[in-house]
């Protein structure tokens, strides 16, 4: 099927919604509300009498998982609630010395921020470095020393757009003993993500934006070398290794990353995401990123020709993502942001602008529609 067949058959949004909200939460493709309606009506005709088939699908999304961010092996992946559960697992577990710190970019979405602030109990320091400059990798490796142990970024910053060269601060961090730990929730499902080559140490991602999943359910990635190095603070009968003998009484935690599931899978949202994410396998990521960096460039080629627009994101190709934020000088913005929604263009009011954020399947009457009621606000 072609790509404008798929996106045809799959996304049913309402005609008068421009949908330009995807950095924050998308749509689901058909085949995801199928999925769920297939599970919901499972459960009350059989209850869970197949249950082992519900666990092959865990199994296939944990591989689906793999193949996306390019994972040496499933045993790497946790299934969690959401990236802020999957960054404190990492910010609780790793054994801090007074003194210690942490380097960040001065971007960071709050769960990307709180929980390594709440470090400073243990007398860490969270170092936020300005990266709005031409080099936004040399001021955080700038920011490192003797005493840095982890390196805390998101690939792409959720208010600006910013994208930043994780491999070239991951080779950084391992040649230096440092921790690498990428939030990749504006990148996973918009852009290739390779965590072995960028040598990520942790990586985390909720669903609901890019990937066009459900809200509840996050992957987690931990590299297999430093998997026992994390501090386990959450416990229960899903995290030991041999969870399906119930009346043992010793045990000891799971060897892969299950080791950071504590209790019952959720089985809803798994298979809600493994249906979402058979669509960016049949489509391809490489199209998919082609299609989201297509829309963006439209994006901001457009709004560079209204008067008073003040792009905030990136404007250089290779630090752009899906996300393009502006402002309208000399305007009230929350109040072109509430007549933008008003007439149904989705989008977000951030950095006391407006973000946009296309997916692969929007199209450019969609962004078309959506500027010319921006026009008539300003």
């Amino acid at each position: 099927m072609s790509l404008e067949n798929i996106i045809r058959s799959e996304f049913l949004l309402d005609p008068d919604i421009q949908y330009l909200n995807h950095a924050a939460v998308s749509p689901w493709p058909v085949r995801t509300a199928n999925a769920v309606k297939r599970f919901a009506d499972e459960n009350v005709h059989t209850g869970a009498s197949n249950y082992l088939d519900w666990l092959e699908t865990e199994a296939r999304l944990r591989s689906q998982i793999k193949k996306l961010i390019n994972a040496p092996s499933i045993n790497d992946i946790a299934l969690l609630k959401n990236t802020s559960e999957a960054l404190s697992v990492v910010a609780c577990g790793i054994d801090w010395c007074d003194g210690d710190n942490i380097v960040s970019t001065d971007q960071e979405f709050p769960s990307n921020r709180i929980v390594w602030e709440a470090q400073a109990r243990q007398g860490v320091e969270f170092r936020q470095v300005d990266v709005m400059s031409d080099e936004p990798e040399a001021a955080l490796i700038s920011r490192c020393d003797e005493r840095t142990r982890m390196v805390a970024v998101s690939s792409v910053q959720y208010g600006t757009g910013l994208k930043l060269d994780l491999t070239k601060l991951g080779l950084f961090c391992r040649d230096n003993d440092i921790y690498f730990c990428v939030d990749a929730i504006q990148s996973i499902g918009a852009h290739q993500f390779d965590c072995q080559a960028i040598k990520a140490d942790f990586v985390m991602a909720d669903a609901h934006k890019w990937m066009c999943g459900p809200e509840g359910i996050a992957l987690f990635y931990c590299r297999a070398e430093i998997r026992e190095q994390l501090r386990l603070n959450q416990f229960g009968w899903h995290m030991v290794e041999d969870y399906s003998d119930y009346t043992r009484k010793d045990w000891v935690p799971a060897k892969n990353a299950r080791r950071f599931e504590c209790g019952s899978p959720n089985m809803l949202g798994i298979h809600a995401l493994s249906a979402s994410l058979s669509l960016f396998d049949e489509i391809g990521m490489p199209d998919v990123e082609k299609s989201i960096i297509n829309n963006t460039s439209y994006l901001i080629d457009k709004l560079d020709e209204l008067d008073g627009v003040n792009i905030l994101s990136p404007i250089l190709e290779q630090r752009r993502a899906g996300i393009v934020t502006f402002k309208i000088e000399a305007k009230d913005n929350t109040d072109i942001y509430a007549n933008l929604m008003k007439n149904k263009v989705v989008c977000a009011n951030r950095l006391g602008g407006i973000r946009f954020s296309p997916h692969f399947y929007t199209d450019l009457k969609t962004i078309d529609k959506s500027l010319e009621i921006l026009s008539l606000s300003i």
